[in-house]
């Protein structure tokens, strides 16, 4: 008999904490709308930074967990600290 891969909801990341992370998201959302588009960008930002720490700290006991520590730690920060540097530095320009 030949057992199904597990898919990663079932056995890994905590469901509280990824809904708390779309509801960040959902309020950067909606204040990217509101034309608050710096403090969209900040929290969310943080936010990536936050969970890239978070999953380096916590190792396997994360409650944010999509691949390896290394891989999602790499991911979350570099696409926070990514993000800001697009956005400061086209505001630099304006």
């Amino acid at each position: 008999m030949r057992r199904h891969p597990f898919v990663s909801e079932s056995h890994e990341g905590s469901p509280a904490f990824e809904w708390i992370v779309l509801g960040v998201v959902a309020c950067c959302t909606l204040l990217a709308v509101l034309r608050h588009q710096m403090a969209a960008t900040i929290i969310i930002s943080v936010a990536a930074i936050v969970l890239g720490l978070l999953r380096i700290i916590l190792r396997q006991r994360s409650p944010w967990k999509v691949r390896s520590v290394g891989f999602d730690a790499f991911i979350s920060i570099c696409w926070g600290i990514g993000l800001l540097s697009t956005f400061f530095s086209v505001w630099l320009l304006l």
